[in-house]
């Protein structure tokens, strides 16, 4: 991407610290108390400046000047990244992405999806209506994964919201970004990184002695752990480096009764979801914030999420158990809510005016679920507005 104009920019990569803090926490280590706010890395933008952004990472621009902000972008369709066809998709947290889109007379169009022999096996177009991911969601399910009221769950969603995705700030917006030093300058003129995927170790030349097997029951190799929630544990070419070779990897959820997988989605795999013990609910959500599952699942049965397609999970009275299979060696997953999620990452002025909501509200959105990867049934907090 390229800028002209200037403005920040930042984005939301999972797993990164929230290396921006406001203030130091205080003695209760509870975030939601004052103003106190967190968020990761924000950048400077300038003329210029040339942006990269991986696939799957959701990020944010917000032009503080008088004049405009101008980005040229190119995405690159045929990337190793993207698992799901030759369609560029872009995917909103927020806002309202149909009131944006505007035909050559003005009157709001919709994206239209077209059949192609490989994809979507021909046929006509058909029209399919945009919103962001979480439109499609049950207000219930999202108060449950941020533990907040279904009412402003239900504002989130930003239905009847008609600034579309670019949105005017009424107030300036208040995050921490320190100032350009000359070191900084110096640094990012140098550059660098790596080239190809990845280097070879020796293991091609070893593969009749090649591990080929990986225990993914074990509870003690349970890469997430919540003693009121489950557990999930992941094999990837890190743990079994075979998986480097065939491009696949898996991953076990168990889910207690009524646990929550937080929303999520995969950044650069398709996941193919097995149930092996229990049943409950699962919703999966588009580009164009629309439903294209959300029922039952039990134990025998299984479900795909395609790469990017956002995807929430809850175990029934019995819990949920799962072997998900993905389409890469070291596939990664997004975190909509919960202490490592995107929505934890963004600074809460930016969630207030996004959502049109207001600065308290972004705070809990932000801040009431701090459990990661998966949630405990737990009741939604005493403030809410019900």
């Amino acid at each position: 991407m390229w800028s002209a104009g200037r403005g920040y920019h930042s984005a939301a990569i999972p797993g990164c610290p929230e290396t921006y803090q406001s203030e130091q926490e205080s003695e209760s280590r509870d975030p939601r108390q004052g103003s106190r706010d967190q968020h990761q890395k924000i950048r400077k933008i300038r003329q210029g400046d040339i942006i990269a952004i991986p696939a799957g990472v959701a990020d944010w621009f917000y032009n503080d000047g008088q004049s405009p902000l101008v980005l040229v972008q190119i995405m690159d369709t045929s990337n190793f990244a993207n698992q799901l066809d030759q369609n560029f998709r872009k995917f909103f947290l927020a806002g309202n992405p149909q009131r944006e889109i505007q035909g050559q007379r003005g009157q709001p169009s919709r994206h239209l999806y077209r059949g192609s022999e490989k994809g979507r096996g021909g046929g006509g177009g058909q029209e399919q209506r945009s919103g962001n991911i979480f439109q499609a969601f049950d207000e219930q399910f999202l108060a449950e994964a941020f533990n907040i009221d279904t009412d402003l769950a239900r504002r989130i969603k930003n239905e009847n919201d008609n600034r579309g995705i670019i949105v005017r700030v009424e107030e300036q917006l208040e995050f921490l970004s320190p100032e350009f030093s000359e070191e900084e300058r110096r640094q990012s003129s140098q550059g660098g990184g790596r080239t190809g995927r990845w280097s070879a170790n020796g293991i091609e030349e070893t593969f009749c002695t090649a591990k080929l097997r990986h225990n993914i029951n074990d509870p003690s190799r349970a890469d997430i752990f919540n003693p009121r929630a489950g557990r999930l544990t992941t094999v990837n070419s890190f743990n079994l480096p075979i998986l480097r070779y065939i491009q696949l990897s898996a991953q076990k959820g168990f889910l207690y009764r009524n646990a929550i997988m937080t929303p999520h989605w995969n950044m650069n795999a398709h996941s193919i979801n097995y149930i092996t013990r229990g049943s409950g609910q699962i919703q999966i959500v588009n580009e164009n914030g629309e439903s294209v599952f959300d029922g039952q699942v039990q134990e025998g049965q299984i479900i795909t999420a395609p790469q990017n397609f956002a995807v929430i999970k809850r175990a029934g009275s019995d819990g949920l158990e799962w072997i998900s299979f993905k389409t890469n060696d070291n596939a990664k997953i997004n975190q909509i809510a919960g202490r490592a999620s995107t929505i934890r990452a963004i600074p809460q002025d930016v969630l207030a005016n996004a959502f049109a909501i207001s600065r308290e509200e972004a705070q809990r959105i932000k801040f009431n679920r701090r459990e990661i990867g998966i949630f405990s049934p737990e009741t939604r907090s005493r403030g809410r507005r019900d």
